[in-house]
């Protein structure tokens, strides 16, 4: 049972990184809302700053600035996963450093895909400006 315990914690963490900042920007949400809804209900009129701040919190809008971010995120989590190989070497004699290889093929998933967002980055920035 306790071995079944760390995965368990391991992947309840994941979850709750991915949940609960969610929960929090709905609730923040759900509060601008309703602000908004008790002041088109008393007549007040919506300045066009608000709504162009809704409007771009729905949505974020794709630029090459950004791909080139979320590339360089992903491909840190590559590297993250390339450590994470490293360190299993020095575990165990026997059956870690069986894992070394497998861990460095799932690297390159999140690294090609870091590459792919950094391409398509500089790519946009070239037609920017011309």
């Amino acid at each position: 049972m306790e071995q079944a315990i760390i995965p368990i914690v391991l992947f309840a963490m994941i979850a709750a990184i991915v949940v609960i900042p969610r929960y929090f920007r709905s609730r923040e949400r759900e509060a601008l809302q309703a602000t908004l809804r008790s002041a088109i209900e008393k007549g007040q009129p919506l300045p066009p700053e608000v709504i162009d701040a809704i409007s771009r919190e729905a949505k974020p809008t794709s630029s090459p600035a950004r791909d080139v971010r979320v590339g360089i995120v992903w491909i840190g989590v590559a590297a993250g996963f390339i450590g994470f190989a490293y360190a299993l070497g020095y575990m165990d004699e026997e059956g870690a450093a069986q894992a070394f290889y497998p861990m460095l093929g799932l690297a390159a998933f999140p690294g090609f895909i870091g590459l792919a967002f950094l391409l398509m980055g500089l790519l946009g920035r070239g037609k920017d400006r011309g």
